[in-house]
């Protein structure tokens, strides 16, 4: 079995994917500095996990845990517009300088292979619909910058050194363990905290905004899919993983608000600086190079997810009334 080592692996995704490589048999290896990933994600396959507190930004650090390491899964970053409109020289220093230490480090220690998470927020808000990965980027935010050049950086390795890279643009990933109680949270775990705790969530805009939500699952097999893809087919390329559907926020709070029974309607607030108006991805290379299929669809998916927060809840409140 493989060795791998997944960056951000107690976020949401690396979570996932470590759940995933465990139940196969591999060897699993983590780091993650935990500024926005929770150990709780691991519980229950933390002896089967060699994990390590580590920063991105740590050099010596990276050239250790990449050390007999066949796959690296790099999904650690400041992943949020809002946070890099805000401060966007840390979310430069994380996500740039944290990717090139991990590229210098897989370089020397001879791995197989990198698998990047990089973003749909690339292609900016181009009119053109679905986005298509041959489209001139057009980054908005400093985080779309920063995804972006780190693709840049990852391609020019392999050029350079002959480490093999493969981005994987992610089109809003959600699923169980995504963080719901940050204002940097994805809007499907937001809105279902809000309302699980009788709130009414706001909408930024007038709710028609877009998106391509893909369920959290379907981004796994991307990821292993781009594991093992022929080189002449995958290495050095961009693949946008969505599902090639899309839904408004508008949507997608009634149909959490549905699951929940929360009758409120939204309130709705002005646009953010660096959100994109419409999002939706042209999954053709990745199906016809990758093999890649949504096999879970957008609804099946929130349903997981939406049942996922209020077994946590419980959980939470059973654990408070014993205590």
């Amino acid at each position: 079995m493989a060795q791998y080592l997944i960056t951000g692996i107690a976020g949401f995704i690396g979570s996932t994917l470590a759940h995933t490589l465990v139940e196969q048999g591999h060897e699993v290896r983590g780091i993650d500095n935990l500024s926005t990933g929770n150990l709780d994600n691991l519980a229950d396959i933390r002896s089967k996990i060699s994990f390590q507190e580590m920063d991105l930004q740590d050099a010596a650090g990276m050239k250790s845990a990449c050390e007999g390491v066949d796959y690296v899964l790099h999904q650690g970053a400041l992943a949020s517009v809002p946070r890099s409109v805000k401060d966007p020289l840390s979310s430069h220093e994380s996500n740039i300088n944290g990717t090139l230490n991990l590229l210098i480090a897989a370089r020397d220690a001879k791995v197989r292979r990198i698998v990047y998470a990089a973003s749909s927020s690339a292609y900016g808000d181009q009119p053109t619909q679905p986005k298509q990965e041959d489209m001139l980027p057009l980054p908005l935010s400093p985080y779309a910058v920063q995804k972006l050049t780190c693709e840049y950086y990852i391609q020019s390795f392999y050029r350079s050194y002959g480490l093999e890279g493969v981005c994987l643009r992610y089109f809003n990933i959600f699923g169980p363990r995504q963080a719901a109680d940050s204002p940097y949270s994805g809007v499907i775990a937001q809105f279902t905290f809000k309302m699980m705790a009788g709130e009414t969530p706001t909408i930024y805009g007038d709710g028609l905004t877009s998106r391509d939500f893909n369920y959290v699952e379907n981004a796994v097999s991307a990821n292993l899919l781009a594991c093992t893809a022929p080189s002449k087919v995958a290495t050095g390329r961009v693949f946008n993983i969505g599902t090639g559907k899309s839904h408004t926020l508008n949507d997608v709070y009634a149909a959490i608000a549905g699951q929940l029974g929360f009758s409120a309607k939204p309130n709705y607030g002005p646009e953010r600086e660096g959100d994109i108006k419409h999002s939706l991805a042209d999954i053709s290379r990745a199906s016809k190079e990758l093999g890649y299929q949504p096999k879970a669809q957008f609804h099946e998916g929130l349903q997981k997810t939406v049942a996922w927060y209020l077994e946590e809840k419980q959980k939470q409140e059973a654990a408070a009334s014993k205590g």
